[in-house]
């Protein structure tokens, strides 16, 4: 945990806030911090910047807030992805949101098993968890908009499009002729299918929508592994 990351409403009006749970016994047991410290500390959806200790009760801390730094730069990337394992997607969600991805869809292929879809990872509360620790990680503090699009229906080509206007829009195919460099001159969405890639007809669909094919290289990667090449292309 790089940053401690506070709501709006625990910063009172005279800049103090009063932590507890997992932050507090962080700054106490890992960061084995005491009274006037400073530790790194963000505001989710506004600035970051330092926390002064001024108290440690028990299991609480409180501090005296100072926030004068924007978060990072976001990413330029949408990423478009085949829901993956829900144990995968845990994974996921953390790892993009440290490389500043700041927009997740997660879609349907004939590859995703429906039973996918109702796992308890994608509850708001559980998928939000895992961003949190993205975020801390990163030292950021805006969380990524996750969309959830679990039927591939007659209106998918339209949302598609809708999110892929005005970016450069790439497909994973490990069969592509063209090799993914990251350069770009607009943003970028990419589209990375499941274990096992997009059928042929789904593939055929993306390319309707103007996406280029593109590969890493001549080895076939897990989709955690490409999520991760992918973005790294473009840091």
């Amino acid at each position: 945990m790089n940053l401690i990351l506070l709501s709006r409403s625990e910063v009172d009006p005279s800049n103090r806030a009063v932590l507890g749970g997992r932050r507090a016994l962080h700054i106490i047991q890992v960061l084995k911090a005491g009274i006037r410290d400073r530790i790194r500390i963000g505001v989710e959806g506004g600035k970051a910047g330092f926390g002064t200790i001024t108290a440690i009760s028990g299991e609480t801390v409180e501090v005296d807030v100072e926030l004068t730094e924007d978060p990072p730069i976001p990413l330029p990337c949408t990423l478009v992805l085949a829901l993956p394992r829900p144990i995968v997607l845990k994974r996921l969600l953390v790892h993009i949101t440290t490389l500043g991805i700041k927009k997740l869809v997660l879609i349907n292929s004939r590859r995703v098993e429906k039973s996918y879809w109702q796992s308890p990872a994608l509850e708001p509360g559980n998928i939000r968890s895992q961003l949190v620790l993205g975020l801390e990680q990163a030292k950021d503090t805006i969380l990524p908009q996750v969309i959830l699009m679990p039927q591939w229906k007659r209106s998918f080509r339209e949302d598609i499009q809708d999110i892929i206007k005005g970016s450069e829009a790439f497909l994973a195919e490990p069969e592509a002729k063209e090799t993914f460099t990251g350069e770009h001159k607009r943003p970028v969405t990419l589209v990375i299918g499941p274990e096992g890639g997009f059928v042929t007809q789904e593939i055929e669909e993306f390319l309707a929508m103007g996406c280029r094919p593109v590969k890493l290289g001549i080895r076939i990667l897990k989709v955690e592994t490409a999520v991760t090449a992918f973005i790294a292309r473009l840091l």
